[in-house]
């Protein structure tokens, strides 16, 4: 069975060992030898996306090895990945970390995962890659997996939700600088750049669980109260600058403007703590 890192995340950012990562079961396979799997139905991809990848992976290294098969002496074809693969290429990368699979070891494959979930000393998103590969390879359901390894479907969803969190937060749940119960209220936020923000207040002034769902719960109602009382829209730079303090203070910022010009910002805040949080950027970022 593979060691602990088999299923690792960002191994360029968190393997160093060339030679555990080797015995994990993933190869460093260079770029120029894979060829795209020609049946992929998806011949689209977001360029934006796609960019915005390529960003991450150079910057924290690639969250996720992409499977491939053997596809000739020294050649290979993508199985799960693709679009990993591509932006691993607009990255500049030479190599990229990926799973070999073989003819007929779907069997195989089942009970090495299924195994590997059931350990102790697997991390949440270690778990949650087992989970996204069973479904990726082998065409399972969350109802599959649920009979498969004895969890419930909720659960098997909220740990494949992690893996839509940025790579920064997911870095950071493996190296416990963040709790479960953390990345799970951040999971609930859309906006990524809000996410990534509350994050670093978290590590920053070691906020509890509780605390970021009591800013997560704020956000959502501070949303709900200014759709409902809008009555008509900014001008695009005020927008602009409602987007860049909502970012900052981690709050749904209120701004209202009259004709002259002239107008007001409000900042709403839940309770005394929260108060004292945006308090607390403000002052850092004078």
């Amino acid at each position: 069975m593979a060691k602990r890192n088999a299923l690792g995340r960002g191994l360029g950012a968190l393997i160093d060992d060339a030679e555990k990562m080797k015995q994990a079961g993933i190869s460093e396979i260079e770029l120029t030898k894979i060829e795209a799997n020609p049946f992929q139905p998806r011949s689209k991809f977001d360029e934006e996306s796609l960019e915005e990848l390529a960003a991450s992976i150079r910057e924290i290294g690639l969250i996720q090895p992409i499977t491939l098969r053997k596809n000739g002496s020294d050649s290979f074809q993508i199985i799960a990945g693709e679009r990993r693969f591509r932006a691993a290429q607009k990255a500049g990368m030479e190599t990229i970390p990926a799973y070999i699979r073989h003819a007929k070891d779907d069997g195989m494959l089942e009970m090495a995962l299924v195994e590997n979930i059931q350990r102790e000393d697997l991390d949440a998103i270690e778990i949650a890659l087992s989970y996204q590969r069973l479904m990726d390879e082998l065409e399972f359901t969350q109802e599959d997996l649920s009979g498969r390894v004895g969890k419930k479907r909720s659960t098997i969803a909220n740990y494949l939700r992690l893996l839509k969190l940025p790579a920064i937060i997911q870095k950071a749940l493996r190296e416990k600088e963040i709790s479960m119960g953390h990345a799970r209220a951040l999971i609930n936020i859309e906006d990524a750049d809000v996410q990534e923000m509350i994050y670093q207040q978290i590590v920053k002034y070691g906020f509890s669980v509780r605390r970021v769902e009591e800013i997560v719960r704020s956000l959502d109602e501070e949303g709900l109260q200014q759709n409902q009382s809008r009555k008509k829209e900014l001008p695009k730079e005020y927008r602009d600058y409602k987007g860049q303090l909502g970012k900052l203070l981690g709050s749904r910022i209120g701004i209202s403007v009259n004709e002259k010009g002239k107008g007001k910002i409000v900042i709403p805040f839940k309770s005394g703590n929260d108060l004292e949080r945006i308090v607390k950027i403000i002052e850092n970022n004078k």
